[in-house]
């Protein structure tokens, strides 16, 4: 009972001290400031629902991440069968980066490759530690990261172009 109290404690506290990074990361998914909000609230309650699942102290802050990110996925995946109601509905939609926006550029790389992009550069994640989060090799983390990056700066130069 004191160890689960000891972790509850543990969790808020780096909730509180991380919120900000967990709203960033949530609103690179949904690029939206109330569905971000809406999804580290969530977060926050599955992490204090769950926290007794958590084996390994040392990594509650990665477990934290992760249950964002995953919030984040189930989010966007209710919305996606919520909008296939309006198949048949056209909607225009025209590919416009903004420059004072780097989120918007974000949003070409596919969701593998932007969570890890996010982590490593807004997040400042070590690689270790996104492979810790992302459940990957960290060979792979390097990989995807440097790969993201180049997709990144050719969208950057067409852009420009």
């Amino acid at each position: 009972m004191k160890k689960n109290l000891e972790a509850e404690a543990e969790a808020e506290k780096i909730l509180l001290t991380n919120y900000e990074k967990y709203y960033r990361l949530a609103y690179s998914y949904v690029n939206n400031e109330q569905d971000a909000l809406d999804i580290v609230q969530e977060s926050a309650y599955k992490v204090m629902k769950d926290i007794s699942k958590v084996r390994e102290p040392d990594y509650l802050s990665t477990w934290i991440y992760r249950v964002v990110m995953n919030t984040a996925v189930d989010f966007l995946r209710k919305r996606q069968k919520e909008s296939i109601g309006l198949e048949g509905v056209e909607i225009s939609h025209e590919d416009v980066y903004h420059e004072d926006d780097p989120m918007e550029l974000l949003k070409s790389l596919e969701e593998k490759d932007r969570t890890i992009v996010v982590l490593k550069v807004i997040e400042e994640l070590k690689l270790e530690e996104i492979a810790v989060v992302l459940d990957l090799n960290v060979n792979t983390v390097k990989a995807r990261l440097y790969r993201a990056l180049k997709k990144l700066r050719i969208e950057l130069k067409s852009e420009m172009s």
